[in-house]
């Protein structure tokens, strides 16, 4: 859980505005991103030519020059034109100090994930690092693009990626959480991939270390994808994975610090007792009355796995709604 411990430093660099940094500027799009490499090479050129008229120096490109960025949605992206080429370029285009090349190389590993998975596959070791490398890159273009590409890649590899997923998990939290709205919003949407497409049996334990972190913004966010990830499970998975586990999980978020863990806390503490009373009413045909366990209540159940005052209030929580369904039916 080394990668914990970094998350406590957020480098200043991650907080400064895009446009304040030197470099070739950017203009933000609200949509995907190919560069298109040569158009800015050709307004460098430009800026490059020699002394004006009066003799002045034209200003420095690397200060004037203006590439624009488009972030492509997966549905709209193209298949590379070779796939051989693109794979034998993948890893020195990602471990470029170039940005536009850089964007580039990220959005071909999008197009091999979507239309060529299993040629990938074997090169996801080395290209998850520096994806990762590519998630703290302090420029914002090179960096919701990585995100992007971290939402195709869970699309596309699932499970698979399970071993090298909690630094791109951590890294998707941390920006998840930051006020950059653009790469903010991409990156809950890479949340809500992972949610769809990894297995909760194996992300729900890699989520919890992160529901007790001290920022409560990454508490915020790990309680929203793990409120997600529950009833993915189903209700023997719910009962498999043990739901006196997830029930005190869930109690320890109802009285975080910040709006949305409660949130989350509370809609998770309704779907589990609508699975708790489901399971209940399974008991097997098959055996008879006087063998069977006896059956427990909701309330006999809190009261049993948690303390007297967490049973108190997931207990109000779960009465409050519960009533509320019945006024609101009748």
């Amino acid at each position: 859980m080394s990668a914990l411990r970094d998350l406590n430093t957020i480098p200043g660099s991650e907080r400064k505005n895009e446009s304040c940094s030197k470099g070739v500027i950017t203009k933000p799009f609200a949509g995907n991103v190919t560069v298109n490499h040569e158009e800015c090479q050709k307004k460098i050129s430009v800026s490059l030519g020699a002394p004006s008229t009066n003799g002045e120096e034209v200003v420095n490109a690397v200060e004037v020059a203006n590439t624009e960025v488009e972030y492509i949605d997966s549905e709209n992206l193209n298949d590379v034109e070779d796939v051989d080429l693109s794979l034998k370029t993948l890893l020195t285009g990602l471990d470029s100090k170039d940005w536009v090349l850089l964007c580039e190389a990220l959005n071909t590993v999008r197009r091999l994930s979507i239309f060529h998975k299993e040629t990938m596959l074997e090169k996801l070791g080395d290209v998850i690092p520096l994806v990762v490398r590519s998630l703290k890159n302090p420029r914002s273009a090179v960096c919701k693009t990585a995100i992007m590409t971290s939402a195709d890649i869970f699309n596309a590899y699932n499970d698979s990626i399970v071993d090298s997923l909690d630094p791109l998990l951590l890294q998707l939290l941390l920006k998840s959480s930051q006020d950059k709205r653009f790469v903010c919003e991409a990156a809950e949407r890479a949340l809500v991939a992972m949610t769809t497409w990894v297995s909760p049996t194996l992300l729900l334990p890699m989520l919890q270390p992160y529901l007790k972190h001290k920022n409560p913004r990454i508490r915020a966010k790990a309680s929203m994808c793990f409120c997600r990830s529950v009833p993915r499970l189903g209700v023997e998975g719910t009962k498999a994975y043990g739901i006196d586990k997830l029930i005190q999980v869930a109690a320890s978020q109802l009285s975080d610090q910040l709006p949305e863990s409660r949130e989350a806390a509370r809609s998770l503490l309704l779907e589990l007792q609508t699975v708790y009373e489901k399971f209940q009413n399974l008991s097997p045909t098959a055996v008879s009355e006087e063998v069977q366990p006896e059956v427990d209540s909701w309330e006999n159940f809190c009261q049993s796995k948690l303390s007297p005052l967490s049973a108190q209030a997931v207990l109000r929580v779960t009465n409050i709604s519960r009533e509320g369904l019945v006024v609101g039916s009748s």
